[in-house]
């Protein structure tokens, strides 16, 4: 934050004023202090919120709403940990179906439970979701 405030990056700093904020608003709401887990779950709904607003502004050919919003997007990432590649998330996959035994749909969801604990904040859930319906289907 000192950084972006010393190089006069009004948009990098809004961007971390805005995560700050949503960290802020959620221990308040809450009555907690975040940990790293929740604080990364924060970061994944603000990236999915600014993901979606891109999409509304670019299909109203509003691009330099949409720019912003990517550029708040590349700011978040980086308070993210590193991002697992598709051939980790196939293993940790894998292992994760011949720990839980599953062997059909109807299984997924139990996949889905054992998984998020190990992916979170590292890869798109909403990826995993269909790597996990196409290995059980």
């Amino acid at each position: 934050m000192k950084t972006a405030m010393r190089a006069k990056d009004s948009v990098r700093l809004g961007a971390i004023r805005l995560l700050q904020a949503a960290i802020k608003q959620r221990e308040v709401d809450e009555r907690i202090e975040l940990n790293d887990t929740d604080v990364i779950g924060a970061i994944e709904k603000m990236l999915k919120q600014r993901r979606d607003s891109i999409t509304a502004y670019e299909s109203a050919n509003r691009q330099d709403l949409a720019d912003i919003e990517k550029f708040e997007v590349s700011v978040l990432q980086t308070y993210l940990p590193q991002q697992l590649t598709e051939a980790e998330v196939l293993s940790i996959l894998e292992q994760v179906v011949v720990d839980t035994a599953a062997s059909g749909i109807k299984d997924m969801s139990k996949v889905m439970a054992a998984i998020k604990p190990l992916v979170v904040g590292r890869a798109d859930m909403g990826k995993i979701s269909g790597l996990i319906k196409t290995r059980l289907a």
